[in-house]
């Protein structure tokens, strides 16, 4: 890239179509199967040349230093190049912080994509695959983001052909509050079922949906669960869930019409404060 270039990337939201906990593993994380697709919902990464590399952006209370996932993929391409990146980074943020949308694993593993592009080194797949999974579990399957079941701690990543050309309107809903992934997994241990609530397997056009945090995380923040059966109960529902390790709620729905008018209902019924987007899962580009 010549000095005074911008390059511009989207890094996607991702949902968890399911997911489920198979065991404790030695190393602290669990084993987990999970099927993830991608949304229409992206932030925006603007990269330029600079002296030093540097995070900018635009979203409150989003760290820019050494602890934000960008800064550690660039940090993670340095370590394999061995020489700076040297880029000033601007981070346009469109999806929540801890959502269990995966917005900072895409902005990572997007950064990776866009150093191993303007730096010209023509990092292997496998090779970006190896810097992605050291910063994260979710950070793979942002490379190449297909449906895909991903698997071991999340990694291991494979791609569902059958599904490619699957897709579904859909409405998230997401409370003021926001869910971390390792305090999700802590609460596994003394979770309980909530009455009234359904935690069963749904199935949408073949594919079963089910989430084995949300008992975990109901238990903690019961007004999520009811939120999931309110939206069950709604016009045009054929599944809704959790995402990942909470607090985003998603539905979906028959048309894009009655996601948005779910939308409506739910800040003029629940809260007005939810934040909601309206779109596509696994979006025909």
């Amino acid at each position: 890239m010549s000095k005074g270039t911008t390059t511009t990337y989207m890094a996607p939201a991702k949902i968890n179509l399911s997911l489920r906990v198979l065991g404790k593993r030695e190393d602290g994380y669990h084993d987990v199967d999970i099927l993830m697709a991608k949304l229409d919902l992206a932030d925006k990464l603007d990269f330029y040349n600079s002296r030093t590399t540097t995070l900018l952006c635009d979203a409150p209370g989003v760290p820019t230093d050494e602890s934000n996932l960008v800064v550690k993929a660039v940090r993670e391409f340095e370590n394999a190049y061995g020489r700076k990146a040297k880029q000033k980074i601007t981070l346009t943020k469109n999806i929540p912080h801890g959502a269990g949308l995966g917005g900072g694993s895409a902005d990572a593993a997007i950064t990776l994509k866009a150093c191993n592009d303007i730096i010209g080194t023509n990092y292997t797949d496998e090779e970006l695959h190896t810097m992605a999974a050291a910063l994260g579990s979710d950070v793979p399957f942002f490379l190449n983001p297909v449906i895909s079941r991903c698997t071991g701690r999340g990694e291991i990543v494979t791609p569902e052909p059958e599904l490619a050309d699957w897709s579904s309107p859909i409405v998230l809903l997401k409370p003021q509050f926001g869910v971390s992934t390792p305090s999700a997994y802590k609460l596994l241990r003394g979770a309980h079922r909530i009455k009234g609530v359904n935690y069963g397997a749904q199935v949408v056009d073949g594919i079963k949906l089910v989430n084995e945090l949300e008992r975990a995380v109901f238990t903690k923040f019961p007004v999520l669960g009811f939120t999931k059966m309110w939206m069950l109960g709604r016009p045009g529902v054929r599944a809704a869930l959790m995402s990942g390790s909470g607090s985003t709620l998603f539905a979906l729905t028959e048309t894009i019409e009655q996601a948005r008018e779910l939308a409506e209902a739910a800040r003029a019924e629940l809260d007005p404060t939810l934040w909601s987007y309206c779109g596509y899962v696994n979006p025909k580009d």
